[in-house]
């Protein structure tokens, strides 16, 4: 297709300016910016003793349980542990702060022991305490260090747990301290993936007193974060980087093996391979696919490709009128050619299937639907009989950064709405800064279309659905409701076997694929890299994880 040739040679050619004018101008050049840590800012990485890292992006913020961005994710990860974490480079779970879990014979009440004598990185104990102060921090909305009346709204509690305290939907029902070392928590109804969902990457632990000490402004920019995790955070330059050093009482002996990670915000793809290129930073994630060739012509860095466990996907918000007509959103899936644009724009490092789930998870799918073919025809036949054979006026917002799912948002953005207009769907295209895009979209009414994307939490169906389709989990797409789609969640969440839960989840597959939501373009294998004098790092499928075993 013509669209396919022009957005990749004006995307090369974007790209190339961008990393010979990234290579020239060195970041963080003036005097008055030099951080209280000795980072080295116009010499290559390699030659400082900091540990540096190419992020998308800078966090929203370093707050756990109030955020639901992958780049506050990869920062919390360094500062804070979980009650369970995952075993690199898989999805199953591990010993972390908590060392065994179990459950009643209900499935109603699970027990977690504690690795005992753990330290908050303030000198404070991490201990049952401290976990029933986290948990219900996030899950009472009347907590009195909440702080909801500053905004703070802990939406990702939500979406995995189903509510608040008090809400019919919540699957927490009490926290126990049962002694200094041991918490137990009682759910509503079974949830067989419960301690998946607890060890998901949001939910790290924070120092009570910190939390106190600071108040509505704890992890936010000149102000505190303080979890038992291997760096303890030390400086947060907006829009340029964080700075984070050794935990000197880290409970993991050995770790970590660098004493300073400097985690540089560098949105574009280009510039961070450029960055890579030139030694400012030692290892960088989601680089654009076309990048892999320049990767491997250079004997200093190795390409590596993230196990795929993600979707990106096309939000159609139903409460803007045009959309609200299930036949409108067929359209679309119809205008869009989705194969070719995942080819043109990954490569073989991405696949199109119809699912919303990746491959890994193909158990839970329904293996008889069909991804909607290419055909602008039937697009507009489809517009005609909803009542619109002139098309109409679309908001297509893109992501301003770079995500594992959608690593060139723009270019991929312009691709879609050149379809689409050739159906008679007119495009705005729209963007804005990243913690605003997360918000916006979710203040009535919402944006009309935009691109976003989900990296599971946990290795279930669970964690990409609910958070998408469960209940409170669809103000961003005009609060649509399916109360089938909600029984069989839920009903997914109490069954045992695999094999029950698979005939459950492929009708929650064959419901959304008929309803277009949220519709699937893209399951990718995130290109990232690194240069070669560090080891030790091992990309997690979840798509962050912490980088207390890599040397330098």
């Amino acid at each position: 297709m013509i669209w396919q040739q022009w957005r990749m040679q004006k995307w090369r050619g974007w790209r190339l300016a961008i990393a010979f004018i990234a290579a020239i101008v060195l970041t963080n050049c003036t005097a008055s910016n030099q951080p209280s840590a000795p980072v080295s800012s116009g010499t290559a990485a390699s030659s400082s003793s900091a540990l540096v890292y190419g992020s998308t992006g800078q966090p929203v913020n370093l707050e756990p349980g109030n955020i639901t961005d992958g780049n506050s994710v990869i920062v919390q990860n360094q500062i804070y542990n979980r009650l369970m974490e995952f075993k690199p480079g898989t999805t199953d779970l591990e010993p972390a702060l908590a060392t065994e879990w179990k459950a009643s014979a209900d499935g109603k009440t699970w027990i977690f022991k504690l690795q005992p004598g753990v330290k908050f990185q303030d000198g404070t104990p991490f201990n049952a305490a401290a976990v029933k102060f986290n948990i219900e921090r996030w899950w009472d909305a009347n907590h009195p260090q909440g702080y909801r009346n500053a905004g703070k709204i802990y939406e990702v509690w939500s979406q995995i747990f189903g509510g608040f305290k008090g809400s019919p939907d919540s699957i927490v029902q009490s926290v126990t301290v049962i002694d200094a070392v041991t918490v137990q928590i009682g759910l509503k109804q079974p949830f067989a993936a419960f301690p998946n969902a607890i060890a998901a990457a949001y939910f790290g632990m924070v120092s009570p007193t910190a939390v106190q000490k600071a108040g509505a402004k704890y992890g936010t920019p000149g102000s505190l974060a303080v979890g038992t995790g291997p760096f303890v955070f030390k400086e947060w330059r907006t829009g340029d980087r964080i700075v984070l050093e050794k935990n000197p009482t880290y409970w993991r002996s050995g770790f970590p093996k660098v004493n300073q990670l400097v985690i540089r915000f560098v949105a574009d793809p280009a510039a961070r391979l450029a960055q890579l290129r030139a030694g400012q930073i030692d290892f960088t994630v989601d680089l654009a696919p076309d990048q892999k060739k320049e990767i491997d012509a250079d004997a200093n860095l190795t390409a590596i490709a993230r196990p795929s466990f993600n979707v990106g996907y096309l939000a159609l918000n139903p409460s803007y009128k045009p959309l609200s007509n299930v036949k409108v959103r067929q359209a679309i899936a119809h205008a869009i050619n989705r194969s070719a644009i995942v080819q043109a724009f990954w490569g073989d490092l991405g696949t199109h299937d119809p699912h919303f789930l990746p491959e890994t998870l193909a158990w839970a799918n329904d293996a008889s639907l069909v991804a909607y073919p290419f055909d602008p025809q039937k697009a507009k036949q489809l517009l005609t009989e909803a009542g619109y054979p002139n098309g109409f006026d679309l908001d297509l917002w893109y992501m301003p950064v770079s995500r594992p799912y959608f690593p060139t948002p723009k270019p991929i953005a312009e691709a879609f709405a050149a379809d689409l207009s050739a159906v008679g769907i007119r495009i705005s295209l729209k963007t804005q800064d990243w913690a605003a895009y997360l918000a916006n979209r979710r203040k009535p009414p919402g944006y009309q279309s935009f691109m976003l994307g989900w990296t599971a939490d946990y290795g279930d169906p669970d964690s990409f659905y609910f958070p998408h389709y469960g209940p409170g989990a669809t103000t961003d797409i005009g609060n649509w409701k399916n109360a089938t789609v909600f029984q069989l969640l839920n009903q997914g969440r109490a069954i045992q076997t695999q094999a029950e839960r698979a005939k459950v989840y492929a009708q929650v597959d064959t419901i959304l694929h008929q309803e277009v939501l949220r519709l699937p373009i893209v399951h990718s294998q995130p290109l990232v890299a690194q240069r070669k004098a560090i080891a030790g790092w091992v990309p997690s499928p979840l798509g962050s994880e912490p980088f207390e075993s890599i040397s330098k």
